[in-house]
Parts: C-alpha cells; structure tokens; sequence
C-alpha cells in the first residue's frame, strides 16, 4: 500500500517523485519501458527549473548553448547571444529522465521499470493499479504517462482540451570541433519551424507544425535543411512523435488522482516546450498529493486551479502569439524574429527568465503594424 502511485517515468512523474518522496511519502514510479530508455525530444531544457531542486543537474546535463541562430527558408540568418542570464541546458532525455529518477530513489521512492499498466480500479479508499507483473495499491494517483498514455481516459478525462501536434526527430552525429549552437528555422515548414539542437556529440534535428493543416513531407524538409550541415539526416533513425499541446484551461484532478506532463496537456503551443512544464506540473502535483495525505480534502481541486492560474494563464498569450505567427510567419520572422529586442526576449522565454505575459502585447503589436501597408 503506497501512499501515491506515478504513473511514467518522464520529467513530470520523476519531479513528483522526488518531491513527495523527500516529504517522506511511500511513492511508487510505474513505467512501461526498461530505464534508461530512449525518448525522441529535441531535449532542450531551461535552466530555470533548477530552482525546483536542491540537487545538481550538471552529471545529466549534455552542454549548455548560449548562441542561437533563426533563419527563413536557411538563409537572412538572424544572431543571438545570451548574455547575463543562465545557457539553455541541452539533454538526451534517456540520461536526464533517469538521473532525475535516480533522484528521487535516494529519497526512498521506488522504481518498477519494464512494467505495463493494464487497467486500474477504485475500491473505496484507494487505487489498485493493475501491471503485467501484478496488482500494486496506493491511496492517489499520479498520471503521468504522456501523450500516448492511456491513463487519462481509464481516469476518465474522455474530452480534454488538448492540440495535438506532430513531429518528426533524427539523432546524428556532428562534424568535429562545431561550436555549440541553438538552431531554428521558419519558412521551410508550415504552422510550425525546423531545429538543431546540439548534444556534446552529434545534433537532434527535428519539424514540428503546431497549428493543424495539410499534410507535409517531414521527411523530405528534414533532408534539405539537413544539407545545411553537411550531415545526411537520412543515414540515421528517424522519429516521429505526437505532442499534446496546451488548448485551454481544464480540469486536472478526479477520485484521489491528477494528471501531470503531457497527459495534463502543458506543453507550450508557441514554442513546443514541453520538459519545463511538465516538471512544473510534476511539482504542483506532489505539493496537491502532499497536502491531500495531509487531510486535505480541496487539495486536488487546487492543483487544477494553480495549473489554470499559474500555467495556463501565460499559455493563453504564448496561444495568441503562436495564432498570429504561425499563420503570417513572413511577416512574424520580419517584423518580431529580425528585431533584436524581439529575438532577445523569446530568448529570455525559452530560458524562463521572461512569461508571455510580459512580452506577448508588445509583439503582437508590431505583428498587426507588419500586415499594414507603410507600417512596421
């Protein structure tokens, strides 16, 4: 009998883990593939959620980049160095995802990898989490199993509102002595971009489209942009993964159990980011878990509010951004990307030094000015 039951072992179950486990809970981890395993993510992930912890992230850490490059259609590139606030931290998901659970294992959680759930069922007080290696109990529930998870809908959330985004991922060696750089291009795919993020040892180049539409050749763009350096994307295993974007405000708890990562649909619907949103979602419901053992009975309905108030209302401008940017993205690139300060502050964003909030109304204005004749 375990006081919360985690359901995947990804940024969101792993930060939840090691929080409830620190506060001297009984947690058990469930997670279908064997650790460490493999997951396709570009893996870029802002330094600020270091402040979640009290552990050094550096043994997981790849290498960090404070150089960025945007281009349109790979050419009328546009620089930017990150000065004065902390380099982007660049992870392969198998080393990170593990680490943090190796974490939260010191802490006395405990991992059951290589182990499917099959089915779950309330009795009374408690959850029985049924798994291919037999039936486990807790008293909440921590749905954390992404995308794909079935957790959700076994929880009854048959209707979430969600965008569902798709991307394609490739893993490739770089040339020697490249100097460590954050890439992303527009133009070349639509309601989307490319990127090339650099790991201390080869490249995850991706295409992601986040705004619907027709189908596109993810393949074919990935081979072309990939010619721009010097690597054949095509001589490597390619990925293709679904993203549960953030579409709205929705409810997150039922019957002693939330749903937290992408199974909570976080991820950033301008950007895509989605390992900082799901450690944050993983810490709010740790704290909702908490209070909830504690003999708080509101304490799930809260998690859902503190997502909505805290998440979600910065999600709501990042929605608006990527409604106007992604539908005019020449003019977005011309009239925000090219302008330095614009460049600099989604910078700031992708770092966790800036919200939305603070940056969005000044650049949907110069999106408006760019669609107006002699203005901009």
């Amino acid at each position: 009998m375990f006081d919360c039951i985690i359901v995947g072992a990804g940024p969101a179950g792993g930060t939840a883990a090691y929080h409830l486990a620190k506060r001297g809970h009984s947690v058990l981890v469930l997670e279908k593939e064997s650790l460490p395993r493999y997951k396709p993510c570009g893996g870029g992930v802002s330094p600020a959620v270091q402040e979640w912890f009290d552990f050094d992230f550096s043994p997981a850490i790849s290498v960090k980049v404070n150089s960025l490059r945007y281009t349109w259609k790979m050419e009328d590139p546009v620089d930017v160095q990150l000065q004065e606030i902390e380099p982007i931290w660049m992870v392969r998901r198998d080393i990170f995802d593990h680490f943090l659970i190796q974490q939260a294992q010191k802490q006395g959680a405990e991992l059951r990898d290589n182990t499917e759930v099959t089915g779950i069922e309330f009795k009374s007080d408690r959850w029985q989490v049924n798994t291919a290696n037999g039936p486990v109990e807790g008293r909440y529930i921590i749905a954390a199993d992404g995308a794909k998870g079935p957790m959700a809908k076994w929880l009854g959330f048959k209707e979430r509102k969600r965008r569902l985004a798709g991307a394609l991922e490739v893993e490739t060696p770089a040339p020697a002595n490249t100097d460590p750089k954050i890439y992303f291009e527009f133009g070349m795919v639509k309601n989307g971009y490319i990127w090339n993020f650099p790991k201390a040892d080869g490249y995850s180049i991706g295409v992601g489209t986040f705004r619907g539409g027709e189908p596109q050749d993810f393949k074919s763009i990935l081979s072309e942009y990939g010619q721009m350096f010097g690597i054949d994307v095509n001589a490597s295993k390619q990925y293709g993964h679904p993203l549960c974007l953030w579409d709205g405000d929705q409810k997150l708890h039922t019957q002693n159990a939330v749903l937290a990562g992408e199974a909570a649909c976080v991820v950033d619907p301008m950007t895509a980011e989605g390992i900082r949103p799901s450690m944050f979602s993983g810490l709010k419901a740790s704290e909702a878990i908490a209070a909830a053992l504690g003999g708080d009975k509101n304490a799930l309905e809260k998690y859902t509010k503190v997502m909505t108030e805290e998440w979600g209302t910065d999600m709501k401008w990042a929605q608006r951004l990527a409604g106007a940017f992604y539908q005019f993205p020449k003019i977005g690139y011309k009239a925000g990307v090219k302008i330095p300060t614009a460049s600099v502050t989604m910078a700031k964003i992708l770092c966790g030094e800036m919200r939305y909030s603070e940056a969005v109304s000044y650049a949907l204005k110069r999106l408006s000015s760019g669609l107006i004749p002699g203005r901009g």
